[in-house]
């Protein structure tokens, strides 16, 4: 390994992105070799040693995985309540990888596993406006008037207006079936929204996040992203991120 910046150093562990990596070294967090670093720029070589809040690190090689999340499972790694996770799931060598954002218990489809912390900021960070794509039935005919009003933004929470946009694929009188596109990152949005006007959401899939989606994969089944996809999805993102600059 040549010389690397500190913080892409700490984001290449996996334990956080480049960001959450500068706060913890300007907090006077970093050791290297013994000594405290509080220099952004500092550059790590391959014989250091890097300490983060006293814990030796280790650069780890960066994985990403496309998993499809059934239902009855809770995002996370533990649960105080005993309930069953993801990682109940997949094999113990997964405990590293984080997902990319949540899906409710009663949710399914596609998460993205990583330890790559940059990629997991690029994804998340709500500045750039990742587009996550669903597919999502609720328990009767919605109004156009009140998709409308979804796209143009609803309070679900104070101060907290979610937006989406919706095609409708079927309606009837006892159903409607739609593909809804976020782009945001709020707790149980899809059904937030719904619930503002009174519809149940029984049926909420993720089909996709950004460039990736669930094709050959069933339910519970993991696979790698290939090396392919993964430049795709850089390149995706670095675009997005690139116009939103420029605005």
């Amino acid at each position: 390994m040549s010389s690397v910046r500190l913080n892409k150093y700490i984001a290449s562990s996996g334990i956080c992105s480049r960001r959450k990596a500068d706060e913890l070294i300007e907090n006077g967090l970093v050791m290297v070799n013994g000594k405290i670093v509080t220099e952004l720029g500092f550059l790590v070589q391959e014989k250091d040693k890097v300490f983060v809040e006293k814990k030796l690190i280790h650069p780890a090689k960066h994985e990403y995985y496309r998993f499809y999340k059934p239902a009855g499972y809770i995002t996370t790694c533990d649960d105080e309540k005993g309930r069953k996770t993801i990682y109940d799931l997949l094999p113990d060598n997964f405990a590293g990888l984080k997902p990319v954002g949540r899906l409710d218990k009663d949710s399914t489809g596609l998460l993205i596993l990583t330890n790559d912390g940059d990629l997991i900021n690029a994804l998340t960070h709500p500045s750039i406006k990742v587009p996550k794509v669903y597919m999502v039935r609720v328990d009767a005919a919605v109004k156009r008037s009140e998709l409308e009003q979804m796209a143009n933004g609803i309070e679900i929470e104070p101060q907290k207006i979610a937006y989406a946009d919706i095609e409708v694929l079927e309606l009837n009188n006892k159903h409607t079936e739609m593909k809804i596109t976020l782009y945001q990152g709020m707790n149980r949005q899809i059904r937030k929204m719904f619930e503002y006007f009174g519809y149940e959401v029984t049926v909420l899939k993720r089909v996709q996040h950004a460039t990736l989606n669930l094709d050959g994969l069933k339910r519970g089944e993991f696979k790698p992203v290939k090396p392919a996809q993964i430049r795709e999805l850089k390149n995706f993102l670095n675009r997005i991120s690139n116009e939103k600059n420029c605005d």
